[in-house]
């Protein structure tokens, strides 16, 4: 979607940079933006990046970099505005006017814009292009509640609850990777041995080494999730480190504990937007997993609803 914009700023010769606040994203846009734009120098800024400099005249880096900037760049696009760190560090909105040039350009993304965002949205005080519909012409994939009675009785036996397993078995397409969302690191600990046993059991995957789990503390973080993208891996249980800015081309999606409170509007479609991105698989099944409906829950799938809608699909 930005690529369009992207080339005709380099036209001009424009200094660009893509901001978005996690390494995670930084890592995955870096591949992709050298394949776009082969003949243009491109530098990845993250904590632990392997390049110091800031000489390109793209540059992708997480925000916490911008603060190393002033006046630098003629178009600044910030991903993600309303995730963390960005939304609720003062300095890191502060970094990016000052690393915008004067007369340069600020371009926000977000798909899941917070309430007082939505506020300036309803009342036209903030100038939008709102884009209901992925690339693909397919809609969003619509989550689908199920109750689960024993679930923290389940999850605190470290236990997948028996709704999981009955979901298993009538999948619409088991060859896709499983990503698993869970609340707390310690229940991504936890449950890893219990659900490689009961799908080596089921045969969703081959070998033990095809399901493990990953955190944002995980020094493996990075190897885990490319080994995920390269569908080396069957299953990964991961927390909400990786709700946003990553793709996989072919995942059905699991919440367990949707209620819990970790998971708000926002996250939860954030991680519903995992499923159906690519072209190959526009579909893919959202699953939250729960033991009594939440407010965020309902919202959550009313916005993806609203989003359809607006898109043209019924």
């Amino acid at each position: 979607m930005l690529f369009p914009g992207i080339t005709e700023a380099l036209k001009l010769g424009m200094r660009i940079c893509i901001a978005t606040p996690r390494a995670d994203v930084v890592r995955e846009l870096k591949p992709r933006i050298l394949q776009a734009f082969a003949n243009v120098t491109v530098q990845a800024l993250y904590g632990g990046s392997e390049e110091k400099e800031a000489t390109a005249q793209l540059i992708i880096a997480t925000t916490h970099q911008l603060l190393r900037f002033k006046d630098a760049f003629d178009l600044l696009i910030i991903d993600e505005i309303d995730a963390f760190p960005y939304h609720a560090d003062p300095s890191l909105p502060f970094a990016a006017n000052r690393a915008k040039a004067v007369h340069g350009t600020m371009l926000y993304l977000t798909a899941t814009p917070r309430k007082e965002q939505k506020m300036r949205l309803n009342r036209k005080q903030l100038p939008h292009v709102f884009v209901p519909a992925r690339f693909h012409g397919h809609p969003l994939p619509i989550p689908k509640m199920t109750m689960t009675f024993s679930l923290k009785k389940n999850l605190k036996n470290n236990q997948a609850p028996a709704t999981f397993l009955a979901w298993t078995r009538k999948r619409q397409n088991p060859t896709r990777q499983l990503l698993i969302f869970v609340p707390t690191i310690r229940l991504a600990e936890k449950l890893q041995e219990n659900l490689t046993s009961l799908l080596l059991k089921e045969q969703i995957i081959a070998t033990k080494d095809k399901l493990l789990f990953v955190h944002a503390g995980d020094s493996n973080r990075e190897e885990k999730v490319t080994q995920f993208r390269r569908k080396e891996l069957s299953v990964l249980i991961t927390t909400t480190i990786l709700e946003r800015g990553v793709t996989f081309p072919s995942v059905d999606v699991v919440i367990f504990d949707a209620g819990h409170m970790v998971f708000d509007e926002a996250a939860l479609v954030q991680i519903a937007g995992r499923a159906g991105r690519s072209a190959d698989d526009p579909t893919g099944e959202v699953i939250f997993f729960h033991d009594g409906k939440t407010e965020a829950m309902v919202q959550a799938i009313q916005s993806i609803n609203m989003m359809n809608k607006r898109g043209g699909f019924s």
